[in-house]
């Protein structure tokens, strides 16, 4: 059912070459694509490659992506990276989670982005807020799952071929339908399919005050 209403889902972050996606796929971190990619252009551009970071700055980095949360940080995170890939990668963003895992402001999550956008490699799937929040709506992994928990339970379930869809598809369809707040679902089919499961199609708590019990006019005597 996902594959009928959301198979073009794809990865929304701009990007032309793996160096590129890796370092919008950091700055992604506690940040919309949409942000990201506004950021983005003028960023390629100062910076065409990996050694053009490495010869560079955070502090030169920091006016490009100013417009993101966290830019201080991400400034340094962005240049480490791309100094380690020239000094110990030949410049080329590695394809193994491992060693991915070895460059600064690169978690689980975005080794898998790359791996699976870039090279389409999968290791697991990317699991952001959208993804855990679906999960865990339908049912696919238990209520407070930790992230890690919810990756290898998805990975259980689907095959590994389907593992970068799947994240697309759940994110585009929390991102754009069943969302954290104002879910659309009512008459969404892939909600339907799952009924109260999914906890913005459950019938809702009513919010109004309970009726307050009748008092006597009369005042009780004192004992």
């Amino acid at each position: 059912m996902l594959d009928e209403h959301w198979s073009h889902a794809h990865c929304e972050l701009t990007f032309s070459t793996p160096h590129e996606l890796l370092v919008a796929t950091i700055l992604s971190a506690q940040a919309t694509d949409a942000s990201v990619n506004k950021a983005t252009p003028a960023l390629f551009a100062a910076f065409p490659t990996p050694a053009d970071y490495a010869r560079a700055t955070p502090a030169d980095i920091e006016p490009y992506i100013k417009s993101i949360g966290l830019y201080r940080s991400k400034a340094k995170a962005i240049h480490a990276a791309m100094a380690a890939l020239v000094d110990r990668f030949g410049g080329n963003v590695p394809r193994t989670m491992d060693e991915l895992l070895t460059l600064r402001g690169v978690a689980r999550k975005t080794a898998n982005v790359v791996l699976g956008n870039a090279f389409h490699i999968h290791m697991g799937i990317p699991v952001d807020t959208h993804v855990t929040r679906l999960a865990q709506r339908f049912a696919l992994a238990p209520q407070g799952a930790t992230v890690a928990a919810i990756e290898r339970t998805l990975m259980a379930l689907f095959p590994r071929e389907r593992w970068g869809d799947l994240s697309h598809m759940l994110i585009w369809h929390g991102r754009y339908q069943c969302k954290a707040r104002g879910a659309r679902c009512e008459d969404h089919p892939i909600c339907a399919a799952f009924g109260e499961r999914c906890e913005c199609r459950a019938p809702r708590k009513s919010t109004s005050p309970a009726p307050m019990k009748p008092t006597s006019s009369r005042r009780k005597k004192a004992h």
